[in-house]
């Protein structure tokens, strides 16, 4: 716990799957006492990414349910990343009931047109995969900054071991967060003087719906099945066991309070010993 997050404003990008990292990081800093604004892109008809898209009435229960269970103010907000309107709504929305902003995690992140090498990559899925995941970072960053400027505060980025060690046949993913890392590091030596600290987690393999795609998707391309895709990667951890989103969840409550006034910069990996290298 951080008592010194109580009624701080925490926003949290892509976090209206009740079971993913996005929703773990939210009820972390609900329960630390933060008052969370749960922003994710409502239904569409994107059909090529791996998870469905998230209901109008899910992200209502979702904020509903931390606001009881917590005693913290938790609403929603339709956010598209992809989209300066969108932002530019989703911020007057939160300003208008909050007032501001003192933490920020940007979660939200997608990919399209996976399994493919550099050379049979769609581009346009090549771009799309980037713009959310980079630019998307950038974006609601640019619209939240000013308002942090104000009061001081913590931006986590939501990086990925695909940052630091390339997967096969998922290059645009590897890229866009590779470019995460590296604007977490612009970012934080900018606005170190403004009181801003800004850092970046890398997770690893993180028991989540996306997860569930990808072991799904590793199978149909192997010819293997769910389990021994599951089993085999479990073998690369030092841990013996997939990760989950409370853990992720866990270290961005450490980002987000005053214990880690002296870390900025910075790109942590969450991987159960997968990855080791800084």
């Amino acid at each position: 716990m951080y008592p010194e997050l109580k009624g701080k404003i925490a926003l949290v990008s892509g976090a209206g799957r009740k079971n993913g990292i996005g929703f773990a990081i939210a009820r972390k800093l609900a329960e630390c006492g933060a008052n969370v604004v749960i922003a994710d892109l409502v239904g569409n008809d994107q059909h090529d990414r791996p998870t469905v898209p998230v209901e109008y009435e899910q992200m209502v229960a979702l904020a509903e349910g931390l606001s009881r269970q917590y005693d913290v103010q938790a609403a929603f907000v339709e956010l598209d990343v992809t989209s300066n309107p969108s932002i530019t709504q989703m911020m007057h929305d939160v300003t208008a009931r909050f007032g501001g902003v003192e933490i920020l995690c940007n979660n939200a992140g997608t990919v399209f047109g996976v399994p493919n090498a550099i050379h049979t990559y769609d581009e346009n899925a090549w771009l799309k995969t980037l713009d959310v995941n980079l630019n998307g970072v950038y974006r609601v960053s640019k619209a939240v900054v000013p308002l942090m400027l104000k009061t001081g505060g913590s931006i986590i980025n939501m990086a990925s071991r695909a940052a630091k060690v390339p997967p096969l046949f998922n290059g645009a993913y590897a890229v866009a967060k590779a470019g995460v890392v590296m604007l977490t590091k612009v970012m934080a030596r900018e606005l170190a003087g403004s009181g801003i600290r800004v850092n970046a987690v890398c997770p690893g393999v993180i028991t989540t719906d996306f997860t569930t795609w990808r072991f799904n998707l590793e199978a149909q391309v192997l010819d293997s099945t769910v389990e021994e895709r599951e089993a085999e990667m479990i073998q690369t951890i030092p841990t013996g066991r997939l990760g989950s989103p409370q853990e992720v969840a866990n270290l961005v409550g450490f980002l987000a309070s005053n214990q880690s006034s002296y870390t900025t910069g910075q790109a942590i990996n969450v991987t159960g010993g997968q990855l080791m290298e800084l």
